[in-house]
């Protein structure tokens, strides 16, 4: 089994190799789609060689070339959790096009009648087609219809669920549920959708979530330690002023933490940096 990163949008995409075919864990926005062949032409892939797609979320940001990957031959693979949502980004994209400069190629919709629509029971055995051993999971927490794919040789590629170092901001839901049950299968490394993949301690299981949490935030830049002292002002009413004296924080930064974290329900620390950094600051 190999698992390659294909770095060509700011969302992370997986190819997984098995034994007997592969597998796309999540694409890019809309528009994406040439810089995504291109990334599979740097590691020798052919797009018709992929069997699955998999996507961990139906957000614009990991599911805008699905169903051009999946008219060249690949699978788009929908567990019974996500049958609600495939169209659930639809309306952004139309907003996008209709505002569209020609940057971007129009978003191509999701074909409901070529979807391979299974069972989360079923998952294990849909892996096994193509020779990887695991299963499908379903973790809510960033978004209900949020998918985690496990791998039995220890990896765990988890989308948008908010990153173990943030855990703090979100005790008592069920992103912490979700984790816990992840965390229970004794996970070697965690893949995100936009952070950097985790090795995970070892004895994991006996730890619990706050001693997990604490070993991968102490690896993390200050910035992150900043943003999350951002996002605790605001959550107790601070405005940018006071947030600004109690941080030491450029203004112009707070405020586009504050316009990320208080517009995106469930948005990870990674998340809104990837944001501002999209902008150009």
């Amino acid at each position: 089994m190999r698992i390659h990163e294909l770095k060509y949008s700011n969302t992370n995409t997986y190819l997984i190799e098995g034994e007997k075919g592969k597998l796309i864990f999540d694409t890019g926005w809309a528009g994406t789609f040439p810089a995504f062949c291109r990334a599979l032409g740097q590691i020798d892939v052919l797009l018709q060689s992929i069997d699955y797609i998999l996507i961990s979320h139906y957000h614009p940001d990991h599911m805008g070339i699905a169903q051009e990957i999946a008219k060249k031959g690949p699978v788009l693979v929908v567990p019974d959790v996500q049958a609600d949502y495939l169209h659930a980004a639809d309306n952004v994209f139309a907003k996008e096009e209709r505002g569209n400069t020609g940057s971007r190629s129009a978003f191509v919709p999701i074909d409901d009648s070529k979807v391979y629509k299974i069972t989360l029971k079923e998952s294990g055995d849909v892996l096994n087609k193509i020779g990887l051993s695991g299963r499908i999971l379903h973790t809510p927490g960033h978004s209900d219809d949020s998918i985690s794919l496990y791998l039995d040789s220890g990896e765990i590629f988890v989308g948008d669920l908010n990153p173990l170092y943030e855990l703090a901001l979100h005790k008592g839901t069920q992103t912490e549920e979700s984790w816990k049950m992840l965390l229970a299968l004794k996970p070697k490394i965690i893949y995100y959708g936009h952070a950097k993949s985790a090795t995970m301690p070892d004895a994991t299981a006996t730890e619990g979530l706050d001693a997990v949490a604490t070993a991968q935030s102490t690896a993390l830049p200050d910035l992150y330690d900043l943003t999350s002292r951002i996002i605790t002002l605001i959550d107790k009413g601070c405005d940018v002023n006071k947030i600004c004296k109690k941080t030491g924080a450029d203004e112009r930064f707070i405020q586009d933490v504050m316009r990320m974290y208080l517009t995106h329900q469930g948005i990870s620390i990674r998340g809104i940096l990837d944001r501002i950094e999209i902008k150009g600051r």
